[in-house]
């Protein structure tokens, strides 16, 4: 059987940013043996992602292109991948009406089946997306 991790925002932001390099090492060697040695699969949660996503910007003071890019980047790797596929990269990827954020909310919530219901006129233009 195997075997299945979730990582937390710590592991995903020191992927991305590759600092401090001792910390950035020992991780990607210890998933890289998890996945190549042991058939392991690791992921991160939308909720991880975001909280990620702002760590970036907030932090390490990079740009919010630059904070997407890197994490698709690691999603892309195959050593991390996103819990919730496609959706999310397509979140990642998109760059225009709503943020990341709200993105990320409404692709779990149309993946539960859920409609969302909003605030926020950019929001509200996403698939299922209700403008209260």
């Amino acid at each position: 059987m195997t075997q299945r991790f979730g990582i937390d925002s710590s592991v995903l932001v020191r992927l991305a940013t590759g600092v401090p390099q001792l910390q950035f090492q020992r991780t990607v060697d210890t998933l890289t043996a998890l996945v190549e040695k042991q058939g392991a699969q690791i992921v991160a949660s939308n909720q991880v992602i975001g909280e990620s996503y702002i760590a970036l910007q907030h932090h390490y003071g990079i740009e919010k292109l630059d904070a997407r890019a890197a994490l698709a980047g690691v999603l892309r790797s195959g050593l991390v991948e996103a819990l919730r596929g496609q959706s999310t990269l397509a979140a990642l990827a998109a760059t225009k009406g709503c943020g990341l954020m709200d993105r990320l909310i409404a692709a779990v919530y149309n993946e539960e089946g859920f409609a969302t219901l909003t605030l926020d006129k950019k929001m509200a233009k996403l698939k299922n997306a209700i403008l209260l």
